[in-house]
């Protein structure tokens, strides 16, 4: 009888802190089952109308305010597997002082095998550094500067191990640039989850899983990233800043995963993934835009100071 009523005052307690904590942010608990549904409703739509499957986590840094669609569902990266990779190349420089120094050389033969080398070909004759191969593959997707750096750490494997030690159990690569991008469905090999890249994201870029000089090279490369503006960027107001790295691949696999700086306000991170029935899909830029613009939409509700204007 005396547990039984404990349990009843444990759970009436339990319902008035949530209720307080949701007025607390100017939430009602019914506003924010609404708008939950509302938010869902409209990436379902989106996902309908666009063909394919679709992935959404995001986190507004100001309030915690989390929105999720599919978000533990596997995705597979293309190249928004290169973040993990230069930051895994970044960790190390923060005990090897010379490492991005390092001047790595290559072939002819290896720039044709990678697929997609813009910023490479201009300099076979000379090599790059760790560095600016870590630049070119974040800047401009640059697959033999991303298989240089894998091979510079270990192979794909030593990438997953660097994943797992902040935090993250569901990224895995397994191949090297361009086959990674083949986005079979079903294949569990080169995928991760949105919720699992934006908790990475987060803290890579944001956090503490990197130095801070470490950090703030990340977030430098990440800014002027060339690919990216007719995806995220194209779903937030033009004075916002984005730093993103885009991925994709067969089966019309676009994806997008990056932070967001709005003007005056905390930033936003994100992971947008799309992917589709048909080997030789197109991929479509206006479903990760239409998917940013849902969710900084909903995060504005509850944070004056996004301003959609």
């Amino acid at each position: 009888m005396l547990f039984n009523k404990l349990k009843r005052l444990f759970c009436l307690s339990a319902m008035m802190c949530a209720y307080a904590n949701a007025n607390a942010n100017g939430i009602t608990e019914s506003n924010s089952q609404n708008d939950y549904n509302s938010v869902q409703q409209q990436l379902s739509q989106l996902e309908k109308s666009s063909g394919g499957r679709l992935g959404v986590a995001a986190i507004n840094t100001a309030n915690n305010q989390r929105i999720e669609y599919r978000g533990e569902e596997r995705f597979p990266m293309c190249s928004t597997s290169k973040v993990m990779a230069v930051a895994a190349i970044l960790n190390k420089s923060g005990t090897d002082s010379k490492l991005l120094e390092t001047n790595l050389r290559y072939t002819a033969q290896d720039l044709d095998a990678s697929g997609y080398a813009p910023i490479a070909a201009k300099h076979l004759s000379t090599g790059m550094t760790v560095g600016a191969m870590c630049q070119a593959a974040l800047n401009y997707s640059d697959n033999l500067a991303m298989n240089m750096l894998l091979q510079k750490l270990g192979g794909p494997k030593s990438v997953t191990a660097y994943a797992r030690s902040i935090g993250d159990n569901s990224y895995r690569l397994d191949r090297h640039e361009p086959e990674l991008n083949s986005a079979i469905p079903g294949d569990l090999r080169d995928t991760t989850t949105p919720l699992a890249m934006q908790n990475s994201l987060q803290t890579l870029v944001l956090g503490n899983s990197l130095a801070p000089m470490q950090r703030q090279q990340l977030q430098n490369w990440l800014k002027n990233n060339t690919t990216g503006s007719l995806r995220i960027s194209a779903g937030v107001p033009k004075k916002w800043l984005v730093g993103d790295k885009t991925g994709t691949g067969k089966y019309g696999s676009t994806n997008d995963v990056g932070v967001i700086w709005p003007t005056g306000a905390e930033p936003i991170v994100v992971a947008i993934y799309f992917t589709q029935d048909k080997p030789d899909a197109k991929a479509n830029d206006a479903v990760i835009a239409g998917a940013t613009r849902i969710v900084v939409t909903e995060f504005a509700k509850n944070d004056k100071k996004l301003k959609l204007d």
